[in-house]
């Protein structure tokens, strides 16, 4: 499907807007200027009740929680070693996560509590399916009054905002849900062309693949700037800052827009979805477990699950429980490689390449586009 076709439709751009909601709510952006520059450094980190290591707390809705704003954080906090950190949920039992793979939270907001009943340092939220959570909502502004900083990745911002945490702040989240966000919560002033934005104990990162930055920022805070560079140049990432240019993203007319064409609507309408497996074993690596997951399942032609021997819930390299989907691929269905990253290697560099020689370049780009992550294909 040509590009001209989209360019000179409006109902085209309304149909790659409408299938892009699973991916972070997507829809058309206006053109408001942005406020004023937002400062981009967390507040110095201040050890409370007696701790030797901050409590973060990364919360998730078991109805749907967004799986690389989750897994992300977790990981690199919890790798760190400058954190203790707890995958927490607002219920008991599994928490399916979007657009894939089931984890086991560690503790319910009650069983938190019950453990940590002067609060979290920190909090993490990430998008969730329903943002409305009255659990959620209540749990959150209850830390951020116990004096937790609060930490939105990609659109758990509207999480955030309809928890009234954001009301006269200063605050981003993906690029695309610009228009709603501008529009349900006017009292908050949302900023573009920022990775992240830190307006005291209210910290607000961008689209999916901010969780990266944003949290090696926060180790900086903690463990201090060799623990973080360390650390990012393990995943081959050399600078977290919160310089970024959205605008770039946005599917406007040439190569962004045959992108997103090719990976939502010729993908998604034409070609039969892929299965694609990923081995999971105790250790497994989190960042690129999740990012594969994550990334394959947006593609518009494949659908990742986890798989292993047994369907006993299995633990990863930084702590999390996975539970996999199914025992073995079936016949029909492929299964990915290992990846290897490394300083050299970006990880969701080589996640992209992946889908890349799997899929094509174009559909490659239109996951990057959705993930909101400057990729240049090699």
């Amino acid at each position: 499907m040509k590009s001209n076709a989209f360019s000179s439709s409006g109902f085209g751009r309304r149909v790659v807007a409408g299938l892009l909601l699973a991916a972070c709510s997507w829809l058309p952006a206006s053109a408001s200027p942005p406020p004023s520059e937002p400062r981009a450094t967390f507040q110095p980190y201040h050890p409370r009740f007696g701790r030797e290591r901050p409590v973060v707390a990364v919360i998730g809705d078991n109805r749907g929680t967004e799986l690389t704003d989750f897994v992300i954080p977790y990981a690199v906090l919890a790798q760190s070693g400058a954190a203790e950190t707890v995958a927490v949920a607002t219920a008991a039992g599994p928490m399916a996560m979007r657009p894939a793979l089931t984890l086991q939270p560690e503790a319910t907001v009650a069983q938190f509590d019950e453990r940590f009943p002067q609060g979290a340092d920190y909090v993490i939220v990430p998008a969730v399916v329903h943002r409305d959570n009255p659990v959620l909502l209540a749990w959150i502004v209850a830390q951020s009054a116990k004096g937790a900083t609060v930490v939105s990745i990609c659109d758990g911002a509207l999480v955030l905002a309809h928890a009234g945490l954001l009301k006269d702040r200063r605050a981003t989240a993906h690029w695309a849900t610009r228009s709603l966000r501008e529009e349900r919560y006017p009292q908050t002033h949302w900023l573009r062309n920022q990775r992240y934005v830190i307006d005291g104990r209210i910290v607000s990162s961008a689209g999916i693949s901010a969780a990266i930055p944003v949290s090696l920022a926060l180790v900086e805070t903690i463990a201090g700037p060799r623990a973080a560079a360390m650390l990012g140049a393990s995943i081959g990432v050399t600078q977290w800052s919160a310089t970024h240019d959205s605008e770039v993203f946005r599917p406007k007319f040439g190569v962004n827009l045959r992108a997103f064409a090719a990976t939502y609507v010729t993908n998604g309408w034409f070609h039969r979805t892929d299965r694609v497996g990923i081995p999971v074993a105790p250790g497994v690596d989190d960042l690129a477990l999740a990012l594969t997951a994550d990334a394959y399942s947006r593609t518009g032609r494949s659908q990742a699950f986890a798989f292993a021997p047994s369907r006993s819930p299995t633990r990863t390299r930084a702590g999390l429980v996975v539970l996999p989907d199914q025992a073995t691929p079936a016949a029909n269905e492929r299964t990915l490689p290992a990846l290897q990253y490394g300083p050299q290697r970006p990880l969701f560099d080589q996640v992209l390449a992946s889908i890349a020689t799997r899929y094509g370049r174009s559909t490659a780009r239109g996951v990057a586009l959705n993930f909101e992550y400057p990729w240049q294909a090699e």
